[in-house]
């Protein structure tokens, strides 16, 4: 029987077939295997026995295919192929299963035949799984540097390029190749001066790492702001070889930054417009009520002359206001209705024509079947006046002020806008001296200006910003310098037309007899209802602050109030705070919360304890009567 066909039941031949076949290599340390022509082992050394966990005859009759991984079978067969064309020698890697797991070997192959030329393969091998573990780990570092979003650059110790990635191309437009040809020293470029430059090196040649942000201009102009991190790379020893430098391009984010500052300020300039608006709503409110306490009793001359005192210090007062309020806040509370903004454009252009100088002209392009807006009238009037003003401002020479009105359609809004909701347009052009782009980016910040000192504060856009913002509309600005400016606001339309019809007007103020807890921190105003509320027969507490109120309302034994006229901002304890004590300690307590601006939190709130009854400022006070009235006979849910 042939050796290269032997069958494995020929196993008394089998030592000495294995000797005559593996030669020198019996004795090997790298493991050796024969196979036949049809991939059977016919023979290996106790090396080959060795790795695969078993003696080196058990593998007679065993074919290669019960050991290699299945994907590397035509590499197999590829080094089949080439020793069968000569000249008898082949070599290939390969997986195998052993006891450890799948390794890597290479295969040393040569053609054995025997004299009847019949063929077969004697494969010497070596272990490679760590070599080809390393070099697959090499390739993904290499594909990963190569195609990795941070641009890199790496530098011998003194700062001399020696690869950059392609990022680092892209980003900058330079290669490898212009950089070495330039000289380029690209990690200088990345400080202003020597004194910064001079502390990086003192940085990376210690061993430390260096952060830091950069700007460069591309070639094709655009700004681009980069984070860049430069550190070390140590050899075994832990010398320091090469210096590593990354380069994130966060240009989205910086400008996502300036978004939030902006955002930032303006909810600062909300807060504030909440608070001034809050003491000119006390104020409107004190100067209302003391002219109608005055009215109320036209005998008592003492009467009317301590209202009139009060109402002269109360205009003082919001003398000084004024000249701080310059812009709506969109936290303000806002009364929204049906409004006619082409009769609201005629009526405020026809008074402004009267002050504004006579080379200034108006235009309407206004459209006559425009539904109404859903709006709060004195804000719009505010946004109008607004692009008025400066519109005049900048045409000092003269020009024309265009106002036009137009409904949108629901495919062209802008960005931002409710889907499915209808808008309208309103429009306020120039023919003045138009704005550059750096200042059209910034126009809407407040207290910046482009006007002479103590022409302007800079709040006349935030304004508008707050007010549409406010009305969940959208701002679009269209101006080049010397060509005029358009201000487009699009703000949503009412569901219906407004009604022509006026609700009636009524000058009753209702009277009653319970008692009633006033808890008002502004002291005119609070000594001003309390006096009209006893002329009208009710039994009245007051409380100048919430710490007070709260005390009157949880006294042992204390008599019970038949209603609760409760002011929201108060120093010490808030009107919040104060309800919440109501509503722990008298959960059926009838009351009417007072302000003039409610925050959205506050509202939710409030909500959530189950209060429905709110008396914006500034009020009457015979809507306050009536109010007080409707309180009073109607029931109140528990919380």
């Amino acid at each position: 029987m042939s050796a290269l066909t032997l069958e494995a039941g020929a196993a008394t031949d089998a030592p000495a077939i294995a000797e005559r076949l593996l030669g020198p290599w019996a004795g090997s340390t790298s493991p050796v295997y024969c196979r036949d022509v049809h991939g059977r082992i016919i023979a290996a050394n106790p090396a080959f026995g060795r790795r695969f966990d078993r003696s080196s005859q058990s593998f007679a009759g065993r074919t290669v295919g019960d050991f290699i991984h299945r994907d590397d079978g035509p590499a197999l067969a590829a080094a089949d192929a080439e020793l069968r064309r000569g000249p008898g020698q082949a070599e290939h890697q390969s997986r195998w299963r052993t006891p450890q797991g799948w390794r890597w070997f290479t295969w040393e192959e040569s053609l054995i035949a025997d004299g009847a030329g019949a063929g077969g393969v004697c494969a010497v091998g070596h272990d490679i799984t760590r070599l080809r573990l390393a070099e697959e780990q090499t390739y993904k570092l290499s594909r990963a540097v190569e195609q990795s979003p941070v641009a890199m650059v790496i530098t011998d110790p003194d700062g001399r390029v020696q690869y950059v990635n392609a990022k680092y191309t892209e980003t900058t437009g330079q290669t490898l190749e212009e950089i070495l040809d330039a000289n380029t020293d690209v990690l200088k470029a990345l400080h202003p001066d020597e004194a910064s430059a001079r502390a990086f090196w003192e940085t990376v040649r210690a061993g430390g790492e260096w952060r830091g942000e950069h700007v460069h201009e591309r070639a094709d102009g655009k700004r681009l702001w980069e984070s860049v991190q430069v550190s070390a790379l140590r050899n075994s020893p832990g010398e320091i070889t090469h210096l590593l430098c990354l380069r994130e391009d966060i240009s989205s984010r910086r400008e996502l930054e300036d978004q939030l500052r902006q955002a930032q300020k303006m909810e600062s300039l909300g807060t504030l417009a909440g608070g001034i608006a809050h003491d000119f709503n006390n104020l409107i409110a004190v100067i209302n009520g003391y002219a109608e306490f005055a009215e109320l009793s036209p005998g008592d001359p003492a009467t009317v002359r301590k209202s009139m005192q009060e109402i002269r210090k109360a205009a003082q007062r919001a003398s000084g206001l004024v000249r701080q309020i310059l812009t709506f806040s969109r936290k303000t509370d806002v009364r929204f209705s049906a409004v006619d903004v082409n009769q609201l454009a005629r009526d405020l252009t026809a008074l402004l024509g009267e002050t504004f100088p006579r080379n200034l002209s108006f235009q309407f392009a206004l459209d006559a079947h425009l539904p109404h807006l859903h709006a709060d009238q004195n804000q719009l009037q505010q946004v109008i006046l607004n692009f008025c003003v400066n519109a005049r401002d900048a045409m000092p020479g003269g020009g024309t002020i265009t106002v036009a009105t137009s409904r949108v359609d629901r495919a062209k809004l802008p960005p931002g806008l409710k889907p499915g909701r209808e808008y309208a347009r309103l429009t306020v052009s120039d023919t003045g001296t138009g704005m550059t782009p750096e200042v059209r980016a910034r126009i809407f910040e407040p207290f910046y200006t482009t006007k002479a000192v103590n022409q302007g504060t800079g709040l006349g856009l935030s304004v508008v910003y707050g007010i549409v913002a406010s009305h969940e509309g959208a701002l679009h600005v269209e101006s080049q310098p010397g060509q005029g400016s358009s201000f487009h606001v699009f703000l949503p339309l009412a569901e219906t037309r407004a009604a022509a019809a006026v609700a009636p007007r009524t000058d009753e103020f209702p009277g009653g007899t319970e008692s009633v807890l006033i808890v008002e921190d502004e002291t005119p105003l609070r000594l001003l209802l309390e006096a009209t509320l006893r002329q009208k027969g009710y039994r009245v507490e007051g409380a100048a602050d919430g710490l007070e109120a709260i005390g009157r309302l949880t006294i042992p034994g204390g008599a019970p109030f038949d209603a609760v006229l409760l002011d929201l901002n108060m120093p010490g304890a808030s009107g919040l705070d104060v309800f919440r004590v109501i509503r722990a300690t008298r959960p059926t307590q009838k009351v009417m919360v007072v302000t003039g601006h409610l925050h959205p939190t506050a509202s939710a709130e409030f909500e959530s304890l189950g209060q429905q009854h709110f008396l914006a400022k500034p009020y009457t006070l015979t809507e306050l009567g009536r109010r007080l009235r409707q309180l009073l006979d109607a029931g109140v849910k528990p919380a």
